[in-house]
């Protein structure tokens, strides 16, 4: 539906012309218990970003907190329990070096797409459908539109400012689940175009006095590591 797909535009638009931004995202998965039906486990992600250069993120939890660095030359990935830093050489862009976190170290954030240079472009490509589903005035405190789309892996719903433009909740099922579990992502606290100061997108003094290791994917050991750790195993989609 056109009007579906001129909110989604609006919406991209919007994230695509921030220079800065920060947002909270507060990301549920479910994932099967032992008698059937799913539990829900959540995590939070507190996001600061400079473009196109300087990106931080960290996660208190749950499950083992981390802190993210990247300046346009290094990613740096920071285990306060373990008090670990992984460091890399990194490319000169936030979609570049997302990529790369990807690919060498199975890094990835729900809310990317939301944050890479074209969101748009992330939607539009092999999108089957979209459209307009109403508005609601009972999320993220404000009027939002109500849009549905997706492709051929993920059923997403998705709920836009109707005034500003900017998500406040989405929801996601993916095709080849076939226990169709529910991945939802609430997104508070939308600063654009503020000054971020410099400290809070720099390495922390307890991060820089960390103990070194090598940046790349989790060895079978650590996987065991993490898992222990882990409130629950990771919901598979």
């Amino acid at each position: 539906e056109p009007k579906a797909v001129a909110i989604l535009k609006a919406a991209s638009d919007r994230l695509a012309g921030a220079k800065t931004m920060s947002f909270t995202a507060y990301v549920s998965e479910e994932s099967p218990s032992r008698l059937g039906p799913a539990l829900m486990y959540t995590s939070r992600y507190d996001v600061a970003l400079q473009r196109p250069d300087k990106l931080r993120v960290t996660s208190p939890g749950d499950g083992v907190a981390t802190d993210l660095f990247y300046d346009g030359r290094t990613l740096s990935a920071y285990t306060p329990a373990s008090n670990l830093l992984a460091t890399a050489p990194a490319p000169a862009t936030i979609d570049a070096m997302l990529q790369q976190a990807y690919t060498t170290a199975d890094i990835y954030f729900p809310f990317t797409d939301l944050i890479v240079a074209d969101p748009y472009k992330a939607i539009a490509d092999g999108l089957r459908f979209a459209f307009y589903v109403g508005q609601s005035k009972t999320v993220g405190g404000t009027t939002t539109d109500i849009v549905a789309y997706g492709n051929k892996d993920v059923f997403v719903q998705v709920w836009v400012g109707a005034e500003d433009r900017l998500p406040r909740k989405m929801r996601a099922i993916y095709a080849a689940d076939r226990l169709k579990l529910r991945h939802e992502m609430t997104l508070e606290g939308w600063t654009l175009d503020v000054a971020i100061p410099a400290e809070q997108l720099a390495l922390s003094a307890a991060a820089k006095a960390a103990s070194p290791i090598t940046f790349g994917k989790p060895s079978a050991e650590a996987a065991k590591a993490r898992a222990k750790a882990m409130p629950r195993p990771l919901a598979k989609s």
